[in-house]
């Protein structure tokens, strides 16, 4: 299967359910290292536009290209901000995959670090609400 290719069935292998922060994307099936999961879909528009509708479901492909993975078919959108991920990221020819950077289990929760940008005009405001930084909040208290 080429490096790019999702290995995983949306609707029989991944589950939209309550995550760390709102609705998540729960793998049913284990997840390895490495593993292309789900591809992050959605209408491809210009930076401009992207400007013009704002939003927290915008993924930046390249300084001219945005994907707006707003609707709900695109369920890679559930995959919530952590700052320990088990998933990453990944570009390519103007697509977005989103692989495994380490063995997950049914049940897990997937998430990725969604970069500075948003941390700051989103996360920062109300606080992480990921398992380190909640972990992290309860020893300084």
């Amino acid at each position: 299967m080429a490096k790019y290719t999702p290995k995983f069935d949306p609707k029989n292998e991944l589950q939209v359910k309550r995550g760390i922060n709102g609705l998540g994307l729960f793998a049913k099936v284990p997840i390895k290292k490495g593993d292309c999961v789900i591809e992050y879909v959605g209408e491809v528009i210009t930076a401009a536009e992207a400007n013009r509708r704002g939003g927290r479901y915008l993924f930046e492909t390249s300084a001219n290209r945005h994907i707006d993975g707003t609707k709900r078919e695109n369920i890679a959108r559930y995959i919530n901000h952590s700052c320990r991920p088990n998933c990453e990221p990944d570009t390519s020819g103007g697509r977005v995959y989103i692989s495994a950077i380490k063995n997950i289990n049914p049940g897990e929760e997937l998430c990725y670090d969604y970069g500075k940008e948003y941390w700051n005009e989103y996360i920062k405001p109300k606080g992480c609400l990921c398992p380190k930084c909640v972990e992290k909040k309860k020893i300084t208290t």
